[in-house]
């Protein structure tokens, strides 16, 4: 909602005046077809309805705009009454400066600051207010360092209220130490219940590895034995070859002998020939 026409001193110009609530711009955006709305009035209208409620083309929220700057500085230099003129508040102001002006104004109600009091008066009557105020707190007087409301501060006993802090300040302290013995206890089991875990993980891994090994070692000694026998059975393939060799070279000189003789015999028949 804008701000009452009535409120303003002189004319408003049109186009200075909501199109949805018809009062002054308060906090104004400004379609793509150039009408103004007051910010609560247009997002109220466009929850229910997509299009601009002046010309009827279609708006969506994201196409709103701030204010044209030169229809924002008119805006801001409309004079207006103070909102609580009718409480006695004779203040005029131009709008930039009427909510400052309102948040300090004397003469606005306030409620008072006390916690239990309901009281609601003018801001310039708060102060003489809070000095009589029953639920206005106070540090006490006499030095305990307790808080107090005004209509305790006779009944009030520093030692006794002091007693009763104490209590209540030990019944916390067990409380609490109660909650992380209990906490520390639940973390203790899960962190045993865990390296129970982790120890038996690491149990079967080291029973595989056994398993391993155990395997390799079995490995190991086939591939001993399997070499022990090729090298025995290199060994008895060489004496073999010596043997053959030694075989091959009688043969050798059997043969060459035979040669030799067979040579000779060759040459007495010729000689016996020839004579």
């Amino acid at each position: 909602m804008g701000y009452d026409i009535e409120r303003f001193l002189g004319q408003v110009n049109e186009g200075l005046l909501c199109c949805i609530c018809r009062d002054v711009l308060e906090d104004p955006l400004q379609a793509p077809c150039e009408h103004a709305f007051c910010s609560t009035c247009i997002h109220g209208w466009l929850v229910h309805e997509n299009i601009c409620p002046e010309d009827r083309r279609t708006l969506l929220i994201t196409q709103l705009r701030p204010l044209f700057r030169y229809m924002k500085n008119d805006l801001d230099k409309l004079e207006i009454k103070c909102g609580n003129s009718d409480n006695g508040c004779s203040m005029i102001t131009t709008l930039e400066n009427i909510d400052r002006h309102e948040h300090e104004c004397g003469f606005g109600n306030v409620s008072c600051p006390s916690i239990g009091c309901s009281v609601v008066l003018e801001r310039r009557n708060l102060n003489s207010h809070l000095g009589t105020c029953e639920f206005r707190t106070k540090v006490c007087p006499r030095g305990c360092g307790l808080t107090l409301l005004t209509k305790e501060d006779e009944e009030h006993n520093c030692i006794g209220e002091l007693r009763t802090e104490l209590e209540l300040l030990r019944s916390e302290m067990i409380c609490k130490l109660d909650d992380q013995n209990k906490e520390m206890q639940l973390r203790l089991d899960s962190q045993r219940s865990h390296m129970v875990q982790k120890s038996s993980h690491m149990q079967q891994q080291i029973d595989e590895l056994r398993g391993q090994i155990s395997r390799l070692q079995q490995d190991v000694r086939s591939l001993t034995n399997a070499e022990r026998k090729r090298r025995q059975e290199m060994e008895r393939m060489e004496l073999e070859k010596q043997e053959l060799i030694e075989l091959l070279k009688g043969f050798q000189r059997e043969a060459d002998a035979n040669k030799k003789g067979a040579c000779r015999n060759c040459k007495r028949n010729e000689k016996i020939t020839a004579i």
